[in-house]
């Protein structure tokens, strides 16, 4: 696996001699992608990575979500954009076998794509096909980005929630429930914005 980058020095990153345009968030999904378990579905989780000198330095990586083809990761990237510089980045989507390291097995590996940050900040959404190693396509898989560019407002709202009478989705135990919370962007499209923890067997 590539070497963890400290996400506190960017300035690592080949970008010393410029000036920082803005901070981006990227928020990523996938959809169709290869089933790599016998029993469930693959447990897919993402990796960010920037290139510094030639070589991929891994930035963060997302939570993994359990037995889904078609992933929305809550994890929101962020990284500074620099306008006069061209910012590759790598997305590699990986299975995840309990706590096995990411890349430890071939067919851990669900597919790759590459950017750049420009890229994502001009189309605001990328969408592109997964490939694995060789240049092999990835079958249908794909993957898309979203950018979105950070103002200076630092307001913020803080919420509280409560759920009663839940129905109950399990055979033998009770549910465990979640809350997502989307926002509707200007297209009509939905947007992941928060996913809460799991509270076990409460309804």
């Amino acid at each position: 696996m590539n070497e963890l980058l400290d996400p506190s020095s960017q300035a690592n990153l080949g970008v010393v001699s410029a000036t920082c345009v803005s901070k981006v968030e990227l928020r990523v999904s996938c959809k169709h992608l290869l089933d790599r378990d016998t029993l469930n579905k693959s447990d897919p989780c993402v990796v960010l990575l920037m290139q510094s000198q030639g070589q991929w330095m891994e930035v963060e990586r997302s939570e993994v979500i359990k037995s889904n083809l078609n992933p929305i990761f809550a994890k929101v990237f962020m990284v500074d954009y620099y306008f006069e510089e061209v910012q590759k980045l790598r997305f590699e989507v990986y299975d995840i076998h309990g706590h096995t390291s990411i890349g430890a097995h071939d067919d851990d590996f669900l597919g790759g794509m590459e950017c750049t940050v420009g890229q994502i900040v001009a189309q605001k959404r990328v969408t592109k096909p997964l490939f694995l190693k060789y240049g092999k396509c990835a079958g249908k898989s794909t993957i898309t980005v979203t950018s979105e560019e950070i103002s200076g407002d630092n307001g913020f709202v803080e919420l509280f929630f409560r759920a009663k009478k839940l129905d109950d989705k399990d055979l033998f135990s009770k549910s465990d429930p979640f809350l997502e919370i989307y926002r509707i962007n200007d297209d009509g499209s939905e947007q992941l914005v928060h996913r809460t923890e799991f509270v076990k067997n409460n309804l």
